[in-house]
């Protein structure tokens, strides 16, 4: 026992004194195939925390996979051996010799490798029942022009695991679009699943540039043995063209772009107050969501628009990216008249023709006619008057009509008995309701104020309010708008003007935004009603003197 722990001392003691003295890197494969994977190891004889190899040089010739690492201690004899590894999966595209360089690790450097690769036999894709296609949806684009990469791995045996690496483009963005698809094809009598994965290409600069094709690194299943397999994708050339020199405005390349709008109500004939919801719709070919430009709607005096939420959204087409945006406006006539909404232009270039185009919506006219609750008394006064100014009988009617206008004319005995009463009833009614009121005034001595008289009840909106309603407490506001100004058109804006608050005029824009609009807005309803307390208030001071005058 006691020579255990002299040796675990010993040991604990000498410990200290060790240090990394060696730095090795290898590959496992040399020479190697071009598209082919290989792995370069870096190991020291140390346990090493917080220090690794830099592995950015490699990023010239090689594309570099991840890191991993490892590291281990074994004791044989009493003697410790200590070692931690880097491992990096590399490959490169082309033939030819290449040299891993040196790297540096604890105050250690290795030495540097000299690696052979050799040329890819062309059938060695299909010898190992797997290659990749590559291609683009145009080999010739503008710059920030979008393009599709299209890359489809075809295996004909049973995929275990495996990697497949991102193309890569000097001076563009490469982004995959959604997820990759598998299905299954029929090449040269044999069955592959295949696996699709498409890229938006968006680049920045002109000039000639080359697609790198990607490479898939896996292992496979053959009978009862697993095997390593290798692809290596075609590299795409590829032309960017410069933007023309006499472009103006925002810059919008694409094959085709379209605008469109619907209306609701689809008629070009609406009442005031009558909310209008216009959708613009713009669709373009060849670029982006991103790239699609904002489309304002002008300012027409008489009819107040409200913004909502737009809307970007993009797909891939028969190989070609369709990008859309879908703007809706709710518009709120205020006066009756005729309004002309002016034509919207938006500027594009067409790539295909090579020449500025303009997409263009119309103008279009609306008609505001009153609203049909403020026609109907007119009509009724109409009637009356027409009653009244209605010419007498002419003597030289012929006697079929004078018979017709005599029996409309009659009216039936009962009706009449029916009507004197009713009227003495109204008499005698009258008589009480006055000989009453003045025995009230008698007893109590009491005199109205400026509140009981033409002064509406706020308990309805203050009802609304308390329920939160909105459409409710607005329809309340505009019956309350109604009474206090005599108007049934523009009663709520006459409202506006008589208390002539701007706090008011806020409130009430934000209510109306939040019933005809979809943006999201807050509606303090609790401070509408405390101003109209005060509007009552005032009026109410500047009516008693006249009141107390009336009753003494």
């Amino acid at each position: 026992m006691v020579m255990r722990l002299f040796c675990c001392l010993l040991l604990l003691s000498a410990m200290p004194l060790w240090a990394a003295t060696k730095l090795e890197a290898s590959v496992n494969k040399n020479p190697v195939l071009a598209g082919e994977f290989f792995m370069l190891n870096i190991s020291v004889d140390d346990t090493v925390k917080g220090d690794q190899p830099d592995t950015s040089a490699l990023l010239k010739d090689f594309v570099v996979g991840p890191t991993s690492l490892s590291s281990r201690t074994n004791i044989v004899n009493g003697s410790i051996n200590k070692q931690t590894t880097w491992s990096v999966k590399l490959m490169t595209r082309a033939e030819g010799d290449y040299t891993i360089p040196a790297f540096s690790v604890a105050g250690l450097t290795s030495q540097p490798i000299k690696l052979k690769v050799a040329k890819r036999s062309v059938d060695a894709d299909k010898n190992n029942e797997i290659f990749l296609k590559t291609s683009l949806s145009s080999n010739s684009l503008f710059v920030q022009e979008a393009g599709v990469y299209t890359v489809k791995l075809y295996l004909a045996k049973e995929l275990l695991d495996g990697s497949l690496s991102t193309p890569s483009m000097e001076d563009a963005q490469l982004t995959q679009l959604g997820k990759q698809k598998e299905s299954y094809e029929l090449v040269d009598g044999k069955r592959y699943l295949v696996i699709t994965r498409e890229y938006l290409i968006q680049p920045q600069k002109s000039g000639a540039y080359t697609i790198a094709g990607p490479a898939f690194q896996g292992r496979v299943q053959q009978n009862y043995r697993q095997l390593e397999v290798s692809a290596l994708g075609d590299d795409q050339q590829l032309e960017i063209k410069p933007i023309p020199s006499d472009y103006k405005g925002a810059w919008l390349p694409s094959e085709l772009v379209n605008l469109n709008e619907e209306w609701q109500p689809n008629d070009n004939t609406v009442e005031v107050g009558t909310p209008i919801t216009r959708t613009i719709t713009l669709t373009a070919l060849g670029v982006t969501k991103e790239q699609l430009p904002e489309i304002s709607m002008p300012t027409i005096d008489g009819i107040r628009s409200y913004p909502d939420k737009k809307e970007n959204n993009n797909a891939v087409r028969d190989g070609r990216v369709v990008s859309q945006q879908t703007a809706s406006y709710a518009l709120l006539p205020q006066k009756p008249g005729t309004y002309t909404l002016p034509e919207i232009k938006l500027p594009w270039f067409n790539t295909k023709m090579n020449r500025i185009s303009m997409a263009t919506l119309p103008a279009r006219t609306v008609t505001v006619i009153p609203s049909s609750n403020a026609i109907s008394p007119a009509i009724n006064n109409s009637q009356q008057n027409v009653n009244t100014l209605a010419p007498a009988p002419n003597n030289n009617v012929n006697v079929s009509h004078t018979q017709s206008v005599q029996v409309q004319n009659q009216t039936p005995l009962w009706l009449i008995i029916v009507a004197v009463l009713g009227y003495v009833l109204w008499i005698a009614t009258v008589m009480f309701y006055w000989f009453n009121r003045s025995t009230k005034n008698t007893i109590k001595k009491s005199q109205p104020t400026a509140s009981t008289i033409n002064q509406p009840s706020l308990k309805k909106l203050v009802a609304a309010a308390k329920l939160n309603d909105n459409k409710a407490f607005y329809n309340e506001l505009n019956n309350y708008a109604v009474q206090i100004t005599n108007k049934n058109v523009g009663s709520i804006d006459a409202l506006r003007d008589a208390v002539n608050d701007s706090q008011l005029d806020s409130h009430i824009a934000q209510l109306q935004a939040q019933l005809y609009s979809n943006k999201a807005t807050s509606c303090e309803l609790n401070a509408i009603i405390k101003i109209l307390e005060k509007y009552q208030a005032q009026a109410s001071k500047s009516q008693q003197p006249v009141l107390k005058d009336l009753y003494k």
